[in-house]
């Protein structure tokens, strides 16, 4: 009977689409931890390594909404193939890089093939799993995102003192060929959204045209907002505890690790809850105002740093539980033809908000006044609410163009 479960069509997308996210946000976070060796080796600047990883994310995050489109239009299975082989070989090619500019291109071309996991991931899950799931199945999703990310540097650091920085790219890269062959070795369980493609210039005016609706592009500004405030958390937490609050740096890294890994148990727990509800809204509303009140409570009221690390643990469950039914209203606004497009377009404003706050961040702790970087983290989420508003209030009674013949 277990075995018959884990078995299931829907457990078996999880698992395929879960393995490609899983390394989507690995490789994202793996090159920082070469970054002494690539000085050495390339006589780099921290300036010059920052370029690298700043061209994969920007390179990601615009190909993003085109890459939606292409997904609509042609299917998605062919795109996440190609978007896997081609991320994971531009990372093994790193480890025969004889310039630091080979690194820049390649990891240009890593952020080209990581454009497709959301739009693509996104199509075949609202495709291939059963409706009354699609919450749990969002927050598998997610939740393997963030194991990618959380295990990037300690596999990375460990790889490179066995075999050296080269052979453990190379070896990291080639972790993405078995994922690649089970994708296509299961292709046949990976159904996309469902509707009919439109040809031509039609397609895109028609897809164009439902990204520019109040729903979407609500949507778009919440994800976009929501990104600008936990760019805060990410960057700066340990700087932030560490400059404000004395706290000593080891204390303050567990504090940032503890606040993950509560967001990854609360994205389980609003997966379950996503499906057995259908008022997202106010459930990520609720959360979100709660979350962004601790977080306002440890960046203004100085606690010892084991009440600090609990109330960070109790932020990150809460709003860790808003991501999923986040996801699940993108899906319920998106025309079934266009889920691509639509999860392209919403991704791109998170890379985008992710992209454009560090720095004012930055500027804040070093004006002297690290503790406002919390409140300001906390203002911008209970800010992206009014766009999640927004865009219930434009969907009951707006109806997108499908792009349908």
């Amino acid at each position: 009977m277990i075995a018959r479960a884990l078995l299931s069509r829907d457990n078996r997308v999880n698992a395929v689409i879960g393995a490609g996210h899983f390394l989507s946000h690995f490789y994202t976070l793996c090159l920082q931890t070469v970054f002494v060796a690539w000085a050495k080796t390339f006589n780099a600047s921290f300036a010059e390594l920052g370029l690298a990883v700043a061209v994969m994310s920007a390179t990601a995050g615009l190909l993003q909404t085109p890459a939606g489109f292409l997904v609509d239009r042609y299917g998605a299975r062919p795109f996440l193939v190609g978007g896997s082989l081609l991320m994971a070989l531009s990372i093994s090619a790193m480890g025969f890089a004889t310039a630091f500019w080979q690194i820049v291109l390649l990891a240009l071309l890593s952020g080209a093939g990581n454009s497709v996991f959301h739009p693509a991931d996104y199509a075949i899950l609202s495709g291939s799993v059963d409706r009354s799931r699609i919450g749990r199945a969002f927050a598998f999703h997610t939740f393997n995102g963030y194991v990618g990310f959380a295990a990037a540097p300690p596999v990375t650091a460990a790889l490179m003192l066995l075999v050296g920085w080269r052979p453990a790219l190379i070896l990291l890269g080639l972790l993405g060929v078995p994922v690649v062959a089970t994708i296509l070795w299961q292709s046949h369980i990976l159904v996309d959204q469902t509707g009919q493609r439109r040809q031509g210039e039609k397609a895109v005016a028609s897809g164009v045209r439902s990204l520019l609706t109040r729903p979407i592009l609500s949507m778009f500004a919440f994800y976009l907002v929501s990104a600008m405030a936990t760019a805060g958390i990410q960057s700066w937490l340990i700087t932030v505890l560490h400059q404000a609050y004395g706290m000593a740096l080891a204390a303050a890294s567990t504090a940032l690790t503890v606040y993950l890994v509560g967001v990854m148990g609360g994205i389980l727990v609003g997966g379950w809850v996503a499906d057995r509800t259908d008022r997202h809204l106010v459930f990520v509303v609720v959360l979100t105002v709660f979350g962004a009140a601790l977080l306002l409570l440890v960046g203004v009221v100085p606690m010892a740093a084991l009440v600090t690390v609990g109330v960070l643990l109790a932020a990150g469950l809460l709003t860790g539980a808003s991501r999923t039914p986040r996801d699940v209203m993108v899906k319920d606004v998106a025309p079934p033809s266009q889920i691509g497009k639509v999860f392209g377009f919403v991704s791109a404003g998170m890379s985008l908000g992710s992209a454009i706050m560090p720095v004012p961040y930055g500027f804040l702790i070093d004006s002297g006044h690290p503790h406002l970087v919390l409140v300001a983290v906390s203002l911008l989420l209970v800010a992206s609410l009014l766009f999640a508003g927004g865009s219930r209030v434009g969907v009951r009674r707006v109806e997108l163009p499908a792009a349908a013949e």
